[in-house]
């Protein structure tokens, strides 16, 4: 049954003077229930019932390791409150999406004082040209365990590269896909730092050829994803058709 469905009972059953049976569910129960929910508009929709469907909410929120707002219009602050409750959360996609998720540096500065953050292994700000590296450097400077990480899209440059390289030790993967304004210092400066790193996406990138095979003598087991391929072995490069 859909939210709106035990919303419409419960109402009925109100009305009648009768205890709805899903009021009879402990807290705990219910907050297991609305984790099954992926519209945070029917969590909205339910927080605002009663104090403890509210609190069910926020125990939900509480259990979630995954949260995404991809598909969602989302504003600064309604992201950043989510998130505040998700103590246990490993991994946040706030991409971009046609349907307007758009966050900005004020929210991404209201999200990095969340508890979770420093927990964090996976973040996607893809395609959220409405950031900056006021914003990313702010947020990545608190995610100390972060293993994945994409920016792609995005208009960051080499500041938040050399956030990325001091903050996260143990980043495995980056996608930097057409972020322009990266140059061959920053992606030297984090392949240098980033002993884990095991892959990195510069397609549509403006780095030189040289730069690659820079990479490659700093870390000779890196997979690099750009519009040539490197035949790590001969050195040689090709297109990619």
């Amino acid at each position: 049954m859909s939210l709106s469905l035990c919303l419409s009972a419960r109402m009925c059953v109100k009305k009648m003077g009768e205890e709805a049976e899903i009021d009879r569910l402990p807290i705990d129960l219910l907050a297991h229930i609305f984790v099954l929910i992926t519209s945070f508009t029917d969590l909205a929709q339910a927080r605002s019932v009663c104090k403890k469907w509210k609190q069910g909410v926020k125990q939900s929120l509480a259990r979630r390791e995954t949260l995404s707002f991809a598909g969602w219009k989302m504003d600064d602050d309604s992201t950043a409150r989510l998130v505040r409750h998700a103590y246990n959360l490993k991994e946040l996609d706030i991409s971009r999406s046609r349907w307007g998720c758009q966050i900005s540096d004020n929210g991404l500065c209201q999200i990095s004082l969340a508890k979770c953050v420093s927990n964090l292994t996976s973040i996607s700000l893809w395609g959220m040209t409405g950031i900056t590296d006021k914003g990313v450097v702010q947020l990545i400077s608190r995610a100390n365990s972060l293993q994945h990480l994409n920016i792609g899209g995005t208009f960051i440059t080499d500041e938040s590269l050399f956030a990325i390289a001091n903050s996260c030790p143990h980043l495995k993967t980056i996608v930097l896909w057409s972020c322009r304004h990266v140059t061959e210092s920053g992606l030297l400066v984090l392949v240098n730092k980033g002993q884990k790193l095991e892959s990195i996406n510069v397609w549509g990138t403006r780095v030189p050829v040289d730069c690659f095979l820079g990479l490659l003598t700093i870390s000779p087991a890196l997979q690099i994803k750009s519009r040539l391929m490197l035949d790590v072995g001969s050195a040689s490069l090709w297109p990619v058709v």
